[in-house]
């Protein structure tokens, strides 16, 4: 009976480890590697290994505790578990931990207390079935989070084989010096079946012999993956005088020999780029081109991030295996390419991890802080951000790890990993808004007003219903206008001014053009197409309609009114605009004025005065929105001429 407890102890874990109720979990230990599936989250702490189901449910739970055993030969020395209550002489902490799904197995790598490299090949759907164990080092051989290992694939002639991609830190001060070896390799690619030359773990590449990428000063990675068949590697290259965060794109194909001799390499170019460091990474999701996303310190420590967007889309103009600070035989004195950043998102004391997504048209940025914040933030397609919004806070300002991971079952929660704790934060807290008007200035790409609901909600949580929603641009108004005025061309016959002699008759005439008032309304919304085909408008004042017959047709996301009067009153038109869309009413008070009629001093207050009335601003003065600009960078000219105002931004909790 106690050998039955001693065993379940080992297999199912020990007492105490809860899952929350408001979504987090807490572990025994800091959290050293986290991983994540299409359904579950593997954690390693200094002494466990856990399982947890996608709502962070505890599945199963590993002890990473042993004894270490030698075989028939000096050097053969394995590691065993043991229950928690038996006596350990080892641990083996995990310092790779990579889900391989297409086997169905998880591999975890580190070291034991031996000080050499140790793996294991675990049964992914039951951690405490074990696979497979060798004593091999594959990632560093200290536990780092300036090393990074993945998964990549590299394309041969029939199949494609898969390796692991191991990017270890360099310090020629503090090399991996050990009993079991001297790794001197920066980047390796080893084998993931025993089927493949040399069987598992092997670095080695048939009569290549051991291939790798060396570096030729100290090096931090900091994040890596594969898109297609392109792999792409960050890293900071670190010296007394200077940092450079540099990237290496390597192509997976053929052998493990040519994917790395494929080497080629840039430079990121960022403010300050003599101390910069990139601190955290994500690729933004989508086609070309290959956008990435990069949290860097600006001062070379802590205090002073900012968030970056790159376009990394590789450049195979280069010569490949020439590049100053990687190489695979020798280092070559080039030039790199520079990549400058395509916007500067956000700037933030302490930023320590992103996590980019795309939700419709917007790309939403999730923040973690030095101080336990998850920030979102969302942006457009022109990189024009919104508010930024506090999702969560800790208590006691724990930093947030440096990898985020979003919930894969049901996209709408991230999960958070702190020093000894996981929390699955809601991407969005849509049910706090209550009205039409608040769920879309809130400008969460994640949200929608339900009509059958009438609630803000998750889109997919609005079935069977009309939606309303934000367009895919940013916007300060949900409803804007344009007054307009055009000619018609025609021509008035009259008995006055002058004679014209046509076919030998004088007759008495005038030419006289009638002009047009238009008023365009557009709603800046994303809709369900059922609403976009019944889309309707309706134009009032206290006297009436004021729309002539013939106004064009109303087609989402604008309707037209051409005026009756071909002259708006000198004290400006009170109209109202009633919109159907869907189940949803829909109404906006606009105030018309003659743009001819806003004069006064070009400045910055009279072109915004100008641009707020739907008129467009043209040559220092305004004038009807089809003859000039209509949006606010019409007035930056004029912005220098306002006075300054201090602003104090306060991030809401939601």
């Amino acid at each position: 009976m106690i050998l039955l407890l001693a065993l379940l102890s080992v297999l199912c874990g020990e007492p105490g480890l809860c899952l929350e109720e408001d979504g987090g979990f807490t572990f025994n230990g800091d959290i050293r590697q986290f991983a994540v599936t299409s359904n579950t989250l593997y954690v390693a702490t200094k002494e466990r290994l856990y399982q947890l189901s996608h709502d962070l449910s505890l599945i199963n739970s590993l002890t990473q505790r042993g004894i270490l055993k030698t075989g028939n030969q000096q050097d053969d020395v394995q590691f065993y578990r043991v229950s928690e209550a038996a006596e350990w002489n080892a641990t083996f902490s995990i310092n790779v931990l990579l889900p391989f799904t297409k086997n169905d197995s998880l591999i975890s790598c580190g070291v034991t207390d031996d000080d050499c490299g140790y793996c294991e090949i675990l049964d992914l759907q039951n951690i405490s079935n074990l696979l497979y164990r060798e004593h091999f080092q594959v990632g560093p051989l200290k536990n780092s989070s300036r090393s990074v290992s993945f998964l990549v694939g590299v394309k041969k002639k029939t199949q494609t084989d898969a390796y692991i991609l191991t990017a270890i830190q360099q310090n020629k001060d503090q090399p991996e010096n050990n009993k079991c070896g001297i790794n001197q390799q920066a980047v390796k690619l080893q084998n993931t079946d025993n089927k493949q030359g040399g069987g598992i773990f092997s670095v080695t590449d048939g009569a290549s012999g051991e291939p790798g990428i060396k570096s030729k000063g100290d090096v931090e990675f900091v994040d890596g993956f594969q898109i297609s068949s392109t792999i792409y590697l960050f890293s900071n290259v670190l010296s007394a005088r200077t940092n450079r965060v540099r990237l290496i794109w390597l192509e997976g194909d053929k052998s493990k020999t040519d994917t790395l001799k494929s080497l080629r390499g840039a430079t990121l170019s960022v403010s300050n780029g003599e101390r910069s460091r990139l601190v955290a990474s994500s690729v933004i999701p989508g086609e070309q081109p290959v956008l990435w996303s990069g949290v860097f310190s600006i001062d070379g420590g802590d205090t002073d991030t900012e968030l970056m967007v790159f376009d990394i889309s590789p450049d195979y103009s280069t010569n490949t295996d020439s590049d100053p600070d990687f190489y695979t035989s020798a280092p070559t004195e080039v030039t790199p390419k520079i990549l400058k950043p395509k916007a500067v998102l956000f700037r933030h004391s302490s930023m320590t991890s992103v996590l980019a997504v795309r939700q419709r048209g917007w790309m939403v940025f999730f923040i973690g802080t030095g101080d336990g914040q998850l920030i979102k933030l969302s942006v457009d397609r022109n990189y024009h951000a919104g508010c930024p919004t506090v999702l969560y806070r800790t208590s006691d300002d724990r930093k947030v790890f440096p990898k985020l991971h979003l919930d894969p079952v049901d996209q709408k929660h991230v999960y958070v990993p702190f020093s000894n704790q996981i929390r699955r934060v809601p991407v969005s807290k849509c049910s706090t808004y209550t009205n039409l008007e608040q769920c879309w200035s809130a400008q969460d790409p994640y949200c929608v007003w339900c009509g059958s609901k009438r609630s803000c909600t998750f889109e997919d949580d609005c079935t069977d219903s009309d939606w309303l929603s934000i367009p895919d641009e940013s916007q300060h108004k949900m409803i804007s206008h344009r007054v307009e005025k055009d000619t018609n061309g025609q021509v008035q016959l009259t008995n006055t001014l002058g004679t014209v002699t046509i076919c030998g008759f004088q007759l008495f005439v005038t030419f006289v053009l009638h002009f047009q008032i238009s008023l365009k309304v557009h709603a800046h919304l994303t809709v369900g197409e059922e609403v976009s085909s019944r889309f309707a408008c309706q134009f009032a004042s206290r006297s009436g309609s004021i729309c002539v017959s013939n106004s064009p047709p109303p087609q989402f996301p604008q309707c037209t009114c051409t005026l009756s009067d071909r002259t708006l009153p000198a004290d400006g038109l009170d109209v109202t605009v009633k919109f159907r869309l869907g189940t949803s009413p829909l109404s906006q008070r606009l105030r018309l004025n003659d743009c001819s009629n806003i004069r006064g001093t070009p400045s910055f207050v009279l072109c915004q005065e100008c641009i707020k009335a739907g008129c467009g601003w043209n040559k220092n003065s305004c004038s009807w929105a089809n003859q000039g600009k209509t949006d606010d960078r019409a007035c930056k000219d004029l912005e220098s001429g306002k006075k300054s105002v201090s602003l104090i931004l306060i991030i809401p909790i939601q």
